[in-house]
C-alpha cells in the first residue's frame, strides 16, 4: 500500500502534526506495509497520544487523497492496523543505531 509517493505524503503529514505537538521528527522511512518514525518528544508527553493522532489523521488524509490507489488494500476502511511498536531510547549511541536502522529501511 505504501508507495514512494504515499510515503512522501506521510512524511509531510507527520512533520506538520509533530510541529503542532512539541514533537520533533528526526527520521522517517517506510516499506510497503509499514513506516519507521524516529521522533524526539518532551518527557511530559504521554507517547500514546501523539501516536494515536499521527495514525488517525494520516489515515484520514491518505484515504482521502489516494483512495482509488489503495482501496483494495485497506483493512475495511482502515489504512493502519491498531498496533504499533514504540522503542524508547536516550541520547547517544542507541539513538544513532535506531536512526541508522530507519535510514537503511527505505522503499526501493
Amino acid at each position: 500500500v505504501i508507495s514512494s509517493t504515499i510515503l512522501e505524503r506521510l512524511k509531510e503529514i507527520f512533520a506538520d502534526l509533530c510541529q503542532r505537538d512539541q514533537v520533533r521528527p528526526l527520521e522517517c522511512s517506510g516499506e510497503e506495509d509499514h513506516v519507521h518514525l524516529l521522533i524526539s518528544y518532551p518527557p511530559t508527553i504521554c507517547l500514546s497520544n501523539p501516536v494515536r493522532k499521527l495514525k488517525t489523521i494520516s489515515s484520514l488524509k491518505i484515504r482521502h487523497e489516494f483512495f482509488n490507489q489503495i482501496r483494495r488494500m485497506l483493512w475495511g476502511k482502515r489504512f493502519w492496523t491498531k498496533s504499533y511498536c514504540v522503542i524508547s531510547v536516550g541520547d547517544g549511541a542507541t539513538t544513532e543505531i535506531i536512526e541508522r536502522y530507519i535510514k537503511n529501511h527505505r522503499l526501493n
